[in-house]
């Protein structure tokens, strides 16, 4: 595995006119993805709370046979715990907390030595070593 996919990057499928440079780099890497249980929680937490609709039913379709069944899911663990509290720390002292979130996913990257493809490269520079990219154009 090389990239683990960020929220804004695994929803982008779903939008009505997607980026196609994101479409093309998830078709083009989809052997070499995966992404965090922190943004499987977000993917969920945002489709239950949308109303019973015909978004919803797309949405929860699309996580359990596109997401679910495809993409590997890894976990926040004990190693991405504590580098999370490292780095959490550390920001912390600088003035500069992160948001918890964001932490749990830039350290379950970072601990599996994978590029965190998320459109919002700019929420995740701060964290150290961490190797980012974004597929939007």
């Amino acid at each position: 595995m090389k990239y683990l996919l960020d929220t804004n990057v695994l929803s982008e499928s779903l939008k009505l006119t997607p980026d196609n440079s994101v479409i093309f780099m998830l078709e083009k890497h989809q052997h070499e993805i995966v992404t965090a249980a922190p943004v499987w929680h977000e993917l969920q937490y945002g489709c239950k709370r949308l109303p019973p609709s015909r978004k919803r039913e797309v949405i929860e379709v699309f996580l359990l046979d596109v997401v679910k069944k495809n993409i590997f899911i890894l976990p926040y663990d004990d190693r991405a715990a504590e580098w999370h509290a490292k780095e959490r720390a550390r920001l912390s002292l600088k003035g500069k907390p992160p948001p918890f979130v964001d932490g749990q996913i830039a350290a379950i990257a970072k601990i599996n030595d994978l590029v965190l493809v998320t459109r919002n490269v700019e929420d995740f520079k701060l964290f150290s070593g961490l190797k980012s990219e974004n597929w939007h154009t």
